[in-house]
């Protein structure tokens, strides 16, 4: 059998394992494996075994990850999510549909905070939820706003997900995290524009209006938040500014988490421990999903199916848009079934080297990529940010939630087009920072 044949076989495995649910290191690792024993002989595979194990563990890029991780346990187990729904409530509650703003800003933020769609959607719609259906907004429709704000910390810094495709491609993990940014911001304020023009087109969806804040009572609610604006800013703002590496500025972001947790008395012995073993297990499984790719990645180079898919693409007279419009539409279809995680471990080893002969960059893709497949966590037959807030809120009908969350998956899909056509929008701040 030749090597392209043994590649494609192990690809189509490990589609079939993803989709049995198979953890999604445990099927790179078996595949990878198992295509070098064929391939090289079981002593290669061996070897191939224990060098991407330590290789890969050992890299200095990735003790950024349990870090940023860490500052958004602490941060999320010291109850910010509350306060971020109010404080940004204070400021947009009094307009037509202004909870469904606040849900989306208060998502965005806590989001970058969490590293996770369904933790976002799940925290924030238990907070949000009920206070819509108090001001008797539309129940899908309100269900709907909270599985789309959550989407939005794939690109706000700092993002899990570009972290890894930062490891999975060797593109620089800080203009990365810089490069969305803007994207994340611009998206979250379009998301707010949406939630504005469907409460306009039908009132009934935002429900009853409430009574404005006072301009003092908006800044105390802001008080409550500020630590966090600075954790951010100073972590953020240091890998931009080149104060520190992105490793560095994980580390200030934690301690600093800690210290705003324990002195305001938001973080119990318990709530300390919790924070400490959520970060293991995750980080962890993550580190196992990397050592997975690495070792099935080299399989598939060694199987040469990259470079003769990148050499056939390549020498088609289809322009560089539309493969990349191809490649976008197939991350849209696999973001219907597989989650991003798997998604980037699958297609990274074949697409990335495309996208680079294409003449494409990378830290632009990355951005453009995350977003296209997040799509697939708001729509059927997976849609799993739904089923979230459905096991939040079981009292709404999963087929009201995906009614009412086409305006969103919309706005993602016009605002994908909008990078492409002006690529500038991801690349002003990484371009910067050099």
């Amino acid at each position: 059998m030749s090597p392209e044949s043994l590649g494609t076989i192990g690809i189509i495995i490990l589609v079939v394992l993803i989709l049995l649910r198979v953890q999604v290191g445990i099927a790179l690792l078996l595949v990878g494996f198992t295509g070098y024993y064929f391939l090289s002989g079981p002593d290669v595979a061996l070897a191939q075994l224990g060098t991407s194990a330590f290789g890969t563990a050992s890299k200095y890029t990735l003790s950024v990850m349990p870090m940023f991780i860490l500052m958004g346990m602490f941060l999320s187990y010291s109850g910010l999510a509350k306060d971020l729904f109010r404080s940004v409530d204070s400021w947009v509650g009094h307009i037509r549909g202004g909870l469904g703003m606040a849900t989306i800003g208060a998502s965005a933020i806590f989001s970058s905070i969490s590293g996770s769609n369904n933790a976002t959607a799940a925290t924030l719609g238990r907070v949000a939820l009920p206070e819509m259906k108090e001001y008797k907004y539309e129940p899908g429709v309100s269900a709907s706003w909270v599985a789309a704000g959550g989407t939005l910390g794939v690109l706000i810094p700092p993002s899990v997900i570009l972290i890894l495709y930062g490891v999975l491609t060797m593109e620089p993990v800080g203009p990365l995290l810089i490069g969305g940014l803007i994207p994340g911001i611009l998206l979250a304020l379009l998301m707010m524009l949406t939630v504005y023009i469907q409460v306009r087109r039908k009132p009934s969806l935002g429900g009853n209006l409430q009574e404005a804040v006072p301009f003092k009572d908006k800044i105390k609610s802001i008080q409550k938040i500020w630590p966090f604006i600075l954790i951010f800013m100073l972590s953020i703002g240091g890998i931009y500014f080149g104060f520190f590496t992105p490793t560095e500025a994980g580390g200030v972001g934690a301690l600093g988490s800690l210290l705003f947790a324990v002195f305001t008395r938001r973080l119990s012995w318990k709530d300390f421990l919790a924070s400490l073993d959520d970060t293991i297990r995750l980080t962890s499984m993550i580190f196992i999903i990397l050592i997975g790719a690495t070792l099935f990645g080299q399989f598939l180079a060694v199987s040469r199916i990259p470079a003769k898919l990148t050499s056939l693409v390549v020498g088609t007279d289809l322009s560089a848009y539309t493969i990349m419009a191809l490649i976008l539409l197939i991350y849209l279809f696999l973001g219907l079934f597989l989650e991003g995680i798997a998604i980037l471990v699958l297609t990274l080893p074949i697409v990335y080297p495309l996208i680079i002969e294409l003449g494409f960059d990378g830290i632009w893709f990355g951005v453009i990529m995350v977003i296209v497949f997040n799509i697939g966590s708001l729509t059927p037959p997976l849609g799993i940010s739904i089923f979230v807030v459905n096991g939040v809120a079981p009292e709404i009908p999963i087929h009201t939630i995906f009614k009412g969350i086409i305006p969103m998956v919309i706005t993602m899909v016009i605002f994908t087009i909008i990078l492409i056509i002006f690529p500038e929008i991801v690349m002003t701040l990484p371009n910067l920072m050099e």
